[in-house]
């Protein structure tokens, strides 16, 4: 969210019910009412049995029934800790909506110790989010009249150091403010022994801790129906004149009524018996090829309902029938929650579309999970990143979810390493650090406790700290980054600097005292840096090119960025491993180089160092890629000079790489980013610009620069051709995963990552756009041998201005 942009909910529009946590009592309390006594003893000295009593009252007038918390006696201080639900939505709130909270002491009859009103929404007409601390008026009920006779909040003329603080301390707990450690912990000490002086100089007064559920955003007021454009006058000319109809966007009773009539419960044995005719299986089977993306139609929703029994055994309409469930009717969700507990078993891929959020049950979620325990490690790995980012759509910081990925951690190191980075990097994120801070503990806590494996492995306290060490070393790397920037001169005066560094002054990173595991891959056990072998790249950010030396005798070649946020480039490399999966279980593996990349920061992290060179400087030095190919695999008998391995790997990276930058967006493409392999293999760097977004003018639909095509033979070659039907039959293959890719998109939709934030639901639909799910595979190959064609076309000369734009593009 920039400095310039407000991002809000309107109150009309949360159909969820009012919800609050009444924390604790606080306040001095007489020692003779506390005694540790018996039954038996005198009245006055008996231990205070105290509730709280909560009602909500609209515009003066009591709305629902008060709510009342358990007894608590263990105090003081008195701690329920209780999460209080009514049955009033917030949709259903007024501007003038106000709780009122009265305090009572059953062990003297129904003692009164006293009452506070707090209004929901502010003066700015914000829903009030956080911890709320009410001063009690004592031995006064809570008055829920309008203006109210019991303000909880005290006024800023009375207010002390304490109520400052504790305002800050609301800040700080819904991320507003940045969290220093060992700063906050000598706060936190300073502001207890504010508190006791407070509390002396107070007396008698009690205070009562409210927390309010917090949103992703601030929520505004915003009365239901409400019609922001004024009806225009209506004149008295020919002239056509616009009038505003209130009853758009509002519910037809008549046809709501229809739909609960249809759906009526009593039909359930009716429906047992129902078979859809042809016309409606054919309805059907067209609407369970939908998208994830795709919202049913009324039609589309009712007839998946009426038809839900004959449909239990098709896998693939769980999704889908749970989309047309009407969650607000309790019956109803109790049924559907019964049919999908008997529904056959969703693929793991489905299972992701459970976890989007599309879907708020508990238990339906907790259903996905469970369906998510079936998926191996490696499975697992393909998707952790975007189940971290599911954890935003929870609907508690401890859910069923994260204790899942914690406890399948727990049994896998290199899971462990990747859990522990992609939640860490989270903490940066106001909205949601508590609850990732959460799940890092919950990791912690659990690791901690592991014992030492019987084959040897070690136990978990040793493991958590190998994975400690990886944020030292990356700390260190990032104090090393800052200070050979501000050495002056050209990069080789930059290089001397860094191998004298760690030579030097930090020679503890040329030999570790104990083995780090990598954080690129947590498997490999690294010792220290090899200062003759590593290296500063000439760029603006001067990453760092490094070898570790390795337990095993190998080296390990690592490049560490610090001011830029490669969770982009995070993204789009699993993206491109998890299409090379795809292909490769199809039996096509298209020579594919997704090297790894890890975020350990915001503006920080690691990518593997793959040896290879930039088309750009292969061509200056060599004019063609088949010349710096015959240097490395020269072979007189073959295709152009060079073995027929080494081109058959590169027109299969060619088209592997052709195909998935065409369907992620893949933008700012130039001969810079394409690199070379020694083997022939190609692959693309540095991911910018992804789903459609490129900073140069008329980009070509495919990212293919004429010297790949002439390396191949030209236009009209057999290798051309075969690069042409590598391309169709990869597109196919990833087409059928299409669900399963737009999922894991899906569940990205809440992170930091640029392409994505500015326009989730744009950018996503866009990456929807390129599978073309309206072709059949025939279909699909001729559209996308049409669009290879169209963009070679615009690599050589032609006359049609259009194609001379994208000709410019790689210039």
């Amino acid at each position: 969210m920039t400095g310039n942009e407000f991002r809000f909910f309107l109150s009309c529009d949360i159909n969820l019910p009012v919800t609050f946590r009444i924390e604790r009592l606080e306040g001095s309390f007489p020692i003779s009412k506390f005694p540790n006594s018996e039954n038996n003893a005198p009245a006055e000295n008996r231990i205070s049995e105290i509730y709280v009593e909560c009602a909500l009252f609209i515009d003066g007038a009591p709305f629902g029934l008060p709510t009342r918390t358990r007894l608590e006696s263990a105090g003081p201080p008195f701690c329920w800790n209780e999460l209080i639900t009514l049955t009033t939505k917030y949709r259903d709130l007024t501007a003038q909506s106000q709780l009122t909270f009265t305090v009572w002491d059953l062990s003297h009859g129904e003692g009164l110790i006293g009452g506070a009103t707090i209004l929901l929404f502010n003066n700015k007409k914000q829903l009030k989010t956080g911890k709320q601390k009410l001063r009690l008026w004592a031995g006064k009920e809570a008055d829920g009249t309008s203006p109210t006779t019991t303000p909880g909040k005290v006024p800023k003329l009375e207010r002390g150091e304490l109520e400052r603080l504790e305002k800050l301390v609301n800040k700080y707990e819904r991320g507003q403010i940045q969290r220093v450690d060992w700063l906050d912990r000598l706060t936190f000490k300073a502001m207890e022994k504010i508190k006791e002086r407070e509390s002396l100089k107070n007396g008698s007064s009690h205070y009562l801790v409210v927390d309010f559920c917090s949103f992703e955003h601030r929520v505004v007021f915003q009365e239901s129906g409400s019609n922001f454009l004024l009806p225009s006058p209506i004149a008295s000319t020919n002239d056509i004149v616009i009038v505003w109809d209130q009853e758009v966007g509002k519910i037809n009773p008549s046809e709501h009524k229809q739909l609960k009539l249809a759906r009526s419960l009593t039909r359930g044995v009716i429906d047992r018996d129902l078979k859809p005719s042809s016309n409606e299986r054919k309805s059907i089977q067209r609407i369970l090829k939908y998208p994830p993306t795709r919202t049913l139609s009324g039609d589309e929703r009712q007839l998946l309902w009426k038809f839900r029994f004959s449909l239990m055994s098709e896998k693939r309409a769980l999704t889908k029938f749970l989309r047309c469930v009407e969650w607000s009717d309790v019956q109803e969700a109790k049924q559907a929650l019964e049919l999908m507990g008997k529904w056959e078993m969703i693929d793991v891929s489905d299972a992701l579309e459970l976890l989007s959020p599309v879907f708020e049950s508990e238990e339906v979620r907790a259903y996905a999970v469970s369906v998510l325990e079936r998926a191996d490690d490696e499975e697992l790995q393909c998707y952790l990143l975007q189940l971290v980012q599911a954890l935003r759509f929870e609907r508690s910081d401890k859910s069923r979810l994260s204790h899942f990925l914690v406890q399948r951690a727990l049994c896998n190191i290199e899971l462990a390493s990747f859990l522990r980075w992609y939640v860490a990097v989270e903490l940066y994120d106001p909205a949601y650090a508590k609850r990732f801070y959460c799940t890092y503990e919950i990791l912690e806590e659990n690791m901690m406790k592991k014992a030492a494996g019987v084959n040897g492995e070690e136990d978990g306290f040793k493991q958590w700290q190998s994975l400690v060490r990886q944020t030292e070393l990356t700390a260190q790397l990032c104090t090393v980054t800052r200070d050979l920037r501000n050495v002056r001169g050209n990069t080789q005066k930059k290089i001397e600097k860094l191998r004298q560094l760690l030579t030097g002054l930090l020679s503890e990173l040329t030999y570790f005292d104990e083995p780090i595991r990598s954080p690129l891959a947590p498997g490999v056990l690294i010792i220290g840096i090899v200062p003759s072998e590593s290296s500063i790249f000439k760029s603006a950010l001067h990453p760092l090119r490094l070898t570790f030396r390795t337990t095993n005798g190998g080296t390990s070649k690592i490049i560490f960025k610090k001011g830029d946020d490669i969770r982009q480039d995070q993204l789009v490399v699993q993206m491109v491993s998890l299409m090379d999966r795809l292909l490769k279980l199809e039996n096509l593996d298209l020579h594919l180089t997704p090297y790894k990349v890890l975020a350990t920061g915001q503006d920080e992290g690691m990518l593997e160092f793959i040896p290879s060179r930039s088309l750009a400087l292969i061509l200056s030095e060599h004019r063609s890629i088949i010349s710096y190919l015959q240097k490395f695999h020269p072979d007189d008998h073959g295709p152009f000079g060079i073995t027929a391995t080494c081109l058959e790997t590169f027109i299969k990276s060619c088209a592997g790489y052709s195909v998935i930058t065409y369907i992620l967006g893949i933008g700012d493409r130039h001969l810079d980013n394409l690199l070379l392999r020694n083997d022939g293999g190609l692959f693309h760097v540095d991911f910018g610009f992804i789903l459609g977004r490129d900073p140069k003018p008329f980009p070509p639909p495919m990212k293919l620069c004429k010297e790949m095509v002439e390396a191949m033979g030209g236009a009209e070659s057999q290798y051309y051709t075969r690069f042409k039907s590598y391309c169709c039959e990869a597109y196919n293959i990833l087409r059928k995963s299409s669900n399963l890719i737009l999922n894991l998109f899906y569940l990205m939709a809440g992170s930091n990552i640029p392409d994505i934030a500015s326009d989730p639901e744009k950018g996503i639909l866009k990456l929807q756009e390129k599978f073309r799910l309206d072709l059949d595979d025939e279909a699909s190959i001729h559209f996308f041998q049409d669009l290879i064609n169209e963009s070679v076309s615009a690599l050589f000369p032609q006359m049609v201005e259009t194609i001379h734009r994208w000709a410019q593009y790689w210039r």
